[in-house]
């Protein structure tokens, strides 16, 4: 329910003062920042710059309604905003543009991302969850534009959820929905599609989100004429304004330079979302972009004269100092003595950031020489490895690749001698790269206790005459037992709720739980996993429903720029547990065949991808996942719904584990490694095999991410000595990782006594209909004589040649 709106105590007019010139401090602060910002990216000490130059003012005005529990959702101009609310420093922001790999320097994402991507952390030094409700929060940042957007409707869906629905232990999370999700984005990329849906998601679920468009009239160079049918977002959008006949949003618009506007505006947005959760749009106007879009080139080469001049004189800053001289808060010599104090104070800040990144460096380049310059007194190379220590020491600010690079080389020059000094720097070598890659590539799944690694698989059990049902009855059952178990749950998709999923997998659960936590949702993929995305990194466990892996691809960008790089791109420091339901594999059509694994898997390294062979694997997926921390894909058998399965008695209790294959059919002869609905016809073709001498063990891989942990399947190989993999993906696709995992990983090459192979689907889309399918994709009679082929070759005078 709506909260009471508290009342403020009138400040004085000393207050407000000193409160507007504190303001002014950080706009300068900001500014000077990305002044220098942009000189350190031309003298190359860091890579690339994009700053929030000239979004100063109106940050100001949001920041000062940014309340504890609320969430961020923005893009990389906002840097003014984080200032504000005391989650960025003048040594964090130079941190961050050099890439300092220390969580400590750069809190934002320890060097992994580029300068203006923010983030708080959610999590503590364990991976649990801090108390949200105690600190300002802002999802981390990612550079696609309009990526933001679709989760930025779960944060502010989180909210509602939060009010709404009893049972929950919100202690962490929220105080009675009172949250908002406050989102920012560039008036070019309203263009989008990313944008719209997103816009009309939140206007049809009516949650607390604000959206700020800063409109500076460019996207780079293009100018909104070429971007935004009349020029104007604010105005093309007039029909989501609410009215008294129906919900919608309340649109604002304001100047971006105007001070005390922007306060009035931001203030009003609040209450209403607040209070109300109602959406509000901020169109900000009248903004500048003093330095041009970032460092890669100038906005004089496209901006005209008068442009350029009327930015001169509207820049926001300006207009705020003279705002502020003709309301006597501050003379103009007393704003120079200001600006001249905070220029002195951000050069200091840049310094200190470049000599704390640097000094590790610096000693790793230091114990290089030395060893180096050891291991030269003792070969008879010496003048061509002193070359590369000289190089090495001119270099006076080096990065870590110089440093390693010069050592690993010195190796080059010392492959026939055996001395103390030539094993000290090997050993250095090895030590540096364990210490120093995690660096860079930490955290791509969770390392708390709630991994998915740290489950352990408990198997379904049966009663003595179990009954044979419908399978997707063991579905629906076990999500019964999911939401009664855990409050926090909820599942949204198309045809989610009313009917309880096409193929009846949730039939009566919206009735049973309502339409908050079982729910229908329009037909917009990407917004539906962002959804998802916001409302767990908020600690709601959502299982978000993709109708069918097909339609996956217009989520894809989402899953693999945001989902799977979270954990990465936070170094563990926020994470986003969403669970991803779909169907696919053997439905006979181009687009709902559900196959295009190989893609898939190559794209969302940091989700596990698990591919379940009937539904009692599929729930027990479900089960393990919502005792961990970790994001994943379930891609269901679309043909399997129907096929009978016996009834477990432990539903909602059995997991199946994550990482581990299932031996489904023991053999001698070779191995035949599979998932999903292939494996059906895999496993009939095995029996069809015993009857001329071939017997096959079959591997249902059950997860692609992660695969095969125990290294289970190279000790099948080992045992056959042969090997195929066979799927419904293309050529190339998920059989050519599963075959590198297994010859690579697994090192089963060594036990090959014949050409490993993969049999696959055509390089095209399925085919319409049952024929389709059988031309298209592997059937029992490919499977069949494929492996028969391999046994021909083995022993062609055991296997004549079938044709």
């Amino acid at each position: 329910m709506p909260t009471e709106t508290k009342t403020t105590p009138k400040l004085t007019f000393e207050d407000f003062k000193n409160e507007v010139l504190n303001d002014y401090k950080i706009a300068v602060t900001s500014r000077e920042c990305s002044l220098l910002g942009r000189r350190e990216v031309l003298t190359g000490k860091a890579k690339f710059g994009i700053f929030g130059d000239g979004k100063e003012v109106p940050q100001l005005a949001w920041a000062k309604v940014f309340m504890n529990g609320d969430f961020r959702s923005g893009y990389y101009r906002d840097q003014t905003f984080m200032m504000a609310i005391g989650e960025l420093t003048i040594q964090q922001f130079f941190a961050g543009l050099y890439a300092h790999t220390s969580i400590e320097a750069d809190p934002m994402s320890a060097g992994r991302q580029m300068g203006g991507h923010f983030g708080t952390h959610s999590l503590d030094e364990n991976g649990q969850w801090k108390n949200l409700t105690q600190q300002k929060n802002s999802s981390a940042d990612i550079s696609p534009t309009a990526g933001q957007m679709p989760r930025l409707l779960g944060l502010a869906q989180a909210s509602k959820i939060y009010r709404n629905v009893k049972g929950i232990d919100t202690t962490k999370f929220s105080v009675e929905g009172n949250e908002v999700a406050w989102g920012t984005i560039g008036n070019a990329s309203t263009s989008e599609g990313l944008f719209f849906e997103t816009i009309n998601a939140a206007g049809v679920l009516q949650v607390p989100m604000v959206i700020s468009i800063w409109d500076d009239e460019y996207g780079i160079s293009v100018h909104a004429k070429h971007q935004t049918t009349k020029e104007n977002i604010s105005e093309i959008l007039k029909g989501f304004q609410r009215d008294d006949d129906a919900n919608g949003y309340e649109i604002l618009k304001v100047n971006g330079w105007d001070y005390s506007a922007l306060v009035e505006t931001y203030q009003y947005a609040s209450k209403i979302a607040r209070e109300q959760h109602i959406p509000v749009m901020i169109h900000v106007v009248e903004l500048t972009q003093p330095q041009g879009h970032s460092t890669s080139g100038s906005h004089e080469r496209y901006k005209s004269r008068e442009r350029l001049d009327w930015e001169t004189q509207y820049d926001c800053i300006s207009q705020m100092r003279l705002w502020m001289i003709s309301n006597n808060f501050a003379t103009e010599e007393e704003l120079d003595s200001i600006d001249r104090d905070l220029k002195k104070k951000v050069r200091e800040g840049k310094k200190a950031a470049w000599n704390a990144y640097l000094k590790p460096i610096l000693e790793e380049q230091s114990q290089a020489l030395d060893l180096m310059t050891a291991v030269a007194n003792t070969s008879a190379n010496k003048v061509f490895i002193n070359k590369i220590i000289t190089d090495l020491a001119d270099i006076k600010e080096p990065g870590r690749k110089e440093v390693l690079s010069a050592a690993r080389k010195t190796l080059r020059y010392l492959v026939g001698d055996d001395s103390t000094e030539k094993t000290t720097l090997q050993n250095w070598i090895t030590s540096y790269i364990a210490d120093i890659q995690p660096k860079y590539s930490s955290h791509l799944h969770s390392t708390s206790e709630l991994a998915v690694t740290h489950s352990s698989e408990i198997k379904p059990t049966y009663d003595d005459h179990a009954e044979m049902v419908d399978a997707r009855l063991i579905l629906r059952n076990n999500f019964d037992a999911i939401f009664n178990n855990y409050p926090e749950a909820l599942i949204f998709g198309e045809d989610s709720g009313n009917i309880g999923d096409v193929n009846q997998g949730l039939e009566g659960l919206q009735e049973k739980y309502g339409e908050l936590r079982v729910a229908d949702a329009g037909i917009r993929e990407a917004t539906i996993l962002g959804q998802g995305i916001g409302m767990a990194m908020r600690g709601l466990r959502p299982i978000a429903e993709i109708q069918y892996l097909d339609y996956i691809l217009y989520a894809l960008q989402i899953m693999s720029d945001d989902l799977a790089t979270l954990q990465y791109r936070t170094k563990g420091k926020q994470k986003a547990p969403l669970i991803v339901r779909t169907r696919g594999h053997r439905l006979e059509g181009i687009w709902h065949s559900g196959s295009q694994l190989g893609g898939i898997i190559n794209l969302i390294r940091g989700i596990h991808v698990l591919v379940p062979r009937n539904m009692t694997k599929a729930a027990g997926f479900y089960n393990t996942l919502l005792e961990c921390d970790e994001p994943a894909l379930i891609i269901e058998c679309l043909n399997g719904y129907r096929l009978k399965e016996k009834m477990p008695n432990n539903i909602g209790a059995f997991k199946t584990p994550i990482g581990v294959v299932e031996t489904v059919k023991e053999g001698s002869d070779i191995t035949l490694v599979s998932y999903g609905s292939t494996l059906r016809i895999i496993e009939q073709t095995a029996k069809e095999l015993l009857e001329v001498g071939i017997d096959a063990e079959v591997i249902d891989v059950q997860s692609l991410l992660p695969f095969d942990l125990n290294h289970d399947i190279v000790k099948s190989v080992a045992k056959t000595n042969r090997l195929m993999v066979i799927d419904e993906d293309v050529p190339g696709g998920a059989s050519a990782y599963i075959l590198n995992e297994i010859l690579n990983t697994q090192n089963a090459f060594q036990y090959l006594d014949s050409q490993p192979k993969t049999l696959t689907a055509k390089p095209h889309r399925p085919a319409y209909g049952t024929d389709g399918d059988y031309f298209s994709k592997p059937s029992a009679e490919d499977i069949f004589e494929a492996v028969y082929e391999v046994m021909h070759e083995m022993n062609p005078n055991d296997y004549p040649k079938l044709r």
